[in-house]
């Protein structure tokens, strides 16, 4: 038997003089002993036979992916330092919505950079996700306070996307139909391009003008969305256009800045209905425009519209206070055909340091950054005034608009440039100029250098500020008189000592892969590898502002060319758009891309997308979204999509098939033989494929989705490259096209567009969230074409020797052909609940206390379990997993003989916690030992769940979403 090792050096590296510090072997978890034996127990002589028994030979790639070999760690990070070197980081007081900040480092180091918090999943599994949850909790308790409406969720994607979910809000609300939305031409211009690009294909008429004169007596408008401040800086008075909204049945929109609100009367209190905006300014890095946490808050009544996902306060099994996500986890909005969001992601790693930096901070600590922004402002108008300008905007609070009619913009402009200071030009010549927490006063001067004639101010910076101090108090209407951040939360962690405490102690109550593998099925939780990790935090790609000129963004303009070329090899399509900054995102740009080719052609008509009912959740909400009528497809008892049924539907709906969204390999974790044959129908038919790229794992370096026929792609950065969950995000979704879409990739308003063609942004910035890119940019460089080959073929044995193991305790529901699995496999457990009253929820509670999260729950089929180890594991982890389910099964055998309780056993009770099992009391018929160490390697390496099992309609009956006062944790 000949196969390459894990062991050996990439063969262009197999001498003495080669780097010895290659990725490949660090990556895959098996040793080639381990693989050797997982394939025997297979019956298999080598990975090679594996896979032609796991593949369709007819989409079987053989010639190796034009990727080169595998690098060395330090060779490559040193790279790609010097690609990093070529971004400029110059001082911005661009704006928009992106603000220089100071990340604390407590905040920087243990929680940005650690890996405790940034591979944690989405909290599904609340008991063991109380850390985080609580963070969540205190961002929605953050964001509630600052805008002065009840409620808020626990983050969605970006500033545009929350304004874009609030339209929907507002529809969605309205109880007399109306299609029909404003906008205020004064919100900052991205966040207008994708409120638009989402209107488009829902029919919901977009208006964008001036708020003070619509006519909001005609009823038309479902809401008023407006920016407070607004993208120039103007600080209007929106109580009374409040007023006039609510007279007509129009609900009020507000896009705002949480720093701002710390001295400005908050949207809540004047009136709005929804506040949205962007807590980026609160420790977050601008990263060329992301990941960054938006927010969104509303009232009480508007609770069911609310999207993306809300974290509430209910009880444990013991009657003491726990945190889950609330209202069917938020997810109750992905509804098929009747969807009113797609949006199943959050930005959670970045809401949790948006609030540490308040919890660090506290309202006092907000305030003075606050007050020390508006007084640089200040002090620049007084700088300005004296030069002669007059600005006549009323109020502000940190960005000022200096009118195009009496200066020479492209010399001020240039002259800012040659100091390193970029400054925002408008199309009409006005330039605009945005202060932050990092502006000092040297700065101030700089800037007023660069409007002063010859460059000489004839006055002190320290006579300026002087007299700004008595413009510093705002007028009656708009300053802010109630009190926020109230909560003891907010002001117990002042000490850096205190912080790292807590937030050390938050850590604890979380289980993440640093502690055991998370085998989510479909979810590719695998090694974030420290190596890739490390340049997020590059100044010279995390202090870069997404609309800073080009010539200071050329490292990220490279490093997307070579990531757009590496994904157009492995995918085989020749266009690719990074602008999706989450898989669902990913999905809608593709399904948008598809309807813009159909009605360039003039087919209009085609507006049917064809779904499998194994599909994702987010499928057939993002069909819908994209203004696609779903028909839903058959599977058979095989799991495979019915392709009579495929067949069918197709020639039913011909002239009106627009696409098919296909998984691949499928949801129920199978690579279908008739894929091909699948997208040759629909081809027939007119229409396109697009394929869900969140199993690509098991296809890389195998077959490209290009090859056998799919039109577009979403790849799941965060899944199959190595950029890590966050807790719940971030996530990035580029999309892949075939060339005859490719003139439909999504613009941008504030950079030059790629064709006539494109669709409008899906995004707030161009290329979506760019400071985690270097990640799978890493990822791809280190593995090369063979590793990334080889990551795939491991996945697919991992997954195939687990399934082998366990299939004699719990049936293996789906398999290929040839009795194989994909890269994920679902074990069957319905049959526990007539045999042993025990559910699936139970097997996930118990695998608690054995270390491990839970895989996949009901998913694809309820009552199941779907697992997916990665290439990551090691085969002593795949053990461990399968010897912690196959003493679950034990237990649940122990019921069905009769020598364990129904209802009193341990995984009813489950999980168990150090305060149950150490309790004076214990009635229960098994022992203590059997509760908490029901297996040998739980000796040394315990985790214990904080809480015990959550009572979740308990939660949702008594809504509680923000911090409760302290005396509920007694």
């Amino acid at each position: 038997m000949v196969r390459a090792t894990n062991e050996e050096a990439p063969a262009q590296h197999d001498t003495l003089l080669g780097p010895t510090d290659t990725f490949l072997h660090r990556h895959v978890g098996p040793r080639d002993a381990d693989i050797d034996a997982m394939l025997a127990l297979l019956g298999y002589d080598s990975l090679d036979r594996l896979i032609a028994d796991t593949v369709p030979s007819s989409i079987l790639r053989r010639e190796p992916l034009a990727l080169g070999a595998p690098r060395g760690e330090h060779e490559l990070l040193a790279e790609l330092r010097a690609l990093a070197g070529q971004n400029t980081i110059a001082r911005s007081f661009l704006g928009m919505g992106y603000f220089g900040c100071i990340v604390p480092p407590v905040i920087q180091r243990t929680i940005l950079e650690n890996p405790g918090w940034y591979t944690q999943y989405t909290p599904y599994q609340a008991e063991i996700s109380q850390g985080r949850l609580e963070a969540l909790l205190n961002f929605q308790t953050m964001v509630a306070d600052l805008t002065g409406l009840p409620l808020a969720n626990a983050s969605l994607l970006d500033e545009g996307t929350a304004a874009a979910e609030a339209m929907h809000m507002c529809v969605a609300a309205c109880r007399d139909e109306r299609a029909a939305f404003f906008v205020s031409r004064d919100c900052h211009p991205q966040t207008i391009a994708v409120v638009r690009t989402r209107a488009l294909p829902l029919g919901i008429e977009l208006e964008v003008g001036d708020c003070a004169t619509v006519d909001l007596a005609s009823k038309r408008y479902a809401g008023v969305l407006v920016q407070y401040p607004d993208t120039h800086g103007r600080i209007a008075d929106h109580a009374a256009l409040a007023q006039r909204a609510h007279s007509a049945g129009t609900l009020l929109v507000v896009a705002t800045d949480l720093l701002a609100l710390t001295l400005l009367r908050p949207p809540g209190e004047f009136g709005a209905d929804v506040a949205v905006g962007s807590s980026q300014r609160f420790g977050v890095p601008m990263g060329a425009g992301g990941p960054h946490a938006a927010f969104l808050s509303t009232r009480d009544e508007h609770k069911r519209q609310l999207p993306g996902r809300l974290i509430g306060v209910s009880l444990d099994t013991a009657g003491r206070p726990a945190l889950r996500m609330a209202l069917q986890t938020r997810e109750q909005h992905i509804r098929r055909d009747k969807a009113t969001s797609n949006i199943c992601t959050a930005q959670v790693l970045l809401a949790i340091m948006a609030s540490m930096y308040a919890v660090y901070h506290g309202p006092q600590g907000l305030r003075a950054i606050a007050r020390r922004v508006h007084a640089l402002t200040e002090t620049l108008a007084a700088g300005l005034r004296r030069l002669g300008f007059d600005l006549g905007q009323g109020p502000q609070f940190d960005t000022l608009r200096i009118d195009p009619l009496n200066i020479d913009t492209a010399t001020t402009y240039n002259r800012a440039l040659n100091l390193g200071m970029n400054l925002r030009r408008d199309a009409d010549g006005a330039l605009g100029i945005s202060l932050d927490e990092t502006t000092t006063l040297r700065d101030v001067g700089d800037l007023l250098t660069c409007f002063a004639a010859q460059g000489r101010l004839g006055f002190s910076l320290e006579e300026l500020a002087a007299q700004a101090q008595g413009s510093l108090a705002y007028p009656a209407p708009l300053a802010r008189q109630s009190d926020f951040l109230t909560h003891p939360v907010f002001h117990r962690y002042r000490s850096e000592h205190e912080m790292l405490r807590y937030i050390t102690r938050l850590q604890a109550k979380d289980l993440s892969l640093a502690h055991s593998m998370i085998p989510l099925g479909s979810c590719t939780m695998k090694l974030n590898a420290t190596a890739e990790m490390l340049p997020v935090t590059w100044p010279h790609f995390a202090q870069i502002h997404p609309f800073a000129p080009a010539q200071q963004q050329r490292g990220y303009a490279q490093l997307y060319e070579q990531l757009e070329r590496w994904l157009a090899e492995i995918t085989g399509f020749p266009a690719i758009s990074l602008q999706p900054n989450a898989g669902s995102q990913g999905e809608y740009t593709g399904l948008l891309v598809i309807r813009a080719y159909h009605q360039h052609r003039g087919q209009e008509r085609r507006t049917v997308c064809l779904i499998p009912v194994s599909a994702h959740g987010t499928n057939p909400a993002s069909a819908v979204m994209a203004g696609f009528c779903v028909v839903v497809v058959a599977c058979d008892e095989r799991g495979n999509v019915d392709l009579d049924d495929l067949r069918a539907k197709a020639a039913e709906h011909h002239e009106r098939l627009g696409a098919l969204m296909i998984t691949y390999p499928s949801t129920h974790g199978v690579f279908e033989e008739g894929i091909r044959e699948m997208c040759e129908v629909v081809h027939a038919h007119g229409g396109q494929v697009y394929m869900d790229g969140a199993n690509m794992n098991a296809q890389v370096g195998l077959c490209r989705p290009a090859d056998f026929g799919a039109d577009v792609c979403h790849l799941n950065l965060h899944k199959t490259f190595c950029i890590p969950h966050g807790g719940g995000g971030p996530g990035m979704g580029p999309i892949g096209v075939a060339k005859h879409l490719a003139p439909f990739l999504p613009g941008h308003p504030l950079l030059e567009r790629r064709s006539e063609q494109a669709i409008g942004p899906v995004a707030a910035a161009p290329y979506g969230s760019p400071s985690i890119l270097p990640i799978p940019w890493m990822y791809i460089a280190l593995m090369g074409a063979a590793g990334l080959r080889r990551a795939t073929e491991v996945a697919i044995l991992n997954a195939n020797y687990m399934a082998k193991r366990l299939s004699a305790q719990y049936p293996v529901l789906y398999s290929g052909a040839r009795g194989r699995v994909a890269h994920e496999f679902i074990l069957d457990c319905r049959h526990f609940k007539a045999s042993a009253d025990v559910s699936v929820d139970d097997i996930a509670k118990r695998l608690m206390d054995y270390g491990f999260h839970a895989p996949t729950m009901s998913f694809p089929v309820a009552g199941t379990l779907m697992i997916e180890p990665t290439e990551s594991e090691s085969k002593e982890e795949l053990d461990r997993l399968c010897d912690a389910l196959i003493a679950i099964r034990d237990e649940i055998r122990a019921i069905e003989e009769g020598h364990g309780d129904r209802h009193d056993n341990p995984l009813k009770n489950a999980p168990h916690t150090i305060a149950a099992v150490t309790a004076n009391d214990w009635n229960h018929p098994y022992t203590r030992e059997q509760a908490a160490f029901p297996a040998p390697w739980l000796r040394e390496r315990k985790f214990w769940p904080s809480v015990g099992r959550i009572d979740n309609v308990h939660g949702d009956r008594n809504l509680v979403c923000t911090c409760p006062p302290v005396e509920a944790y007694s």
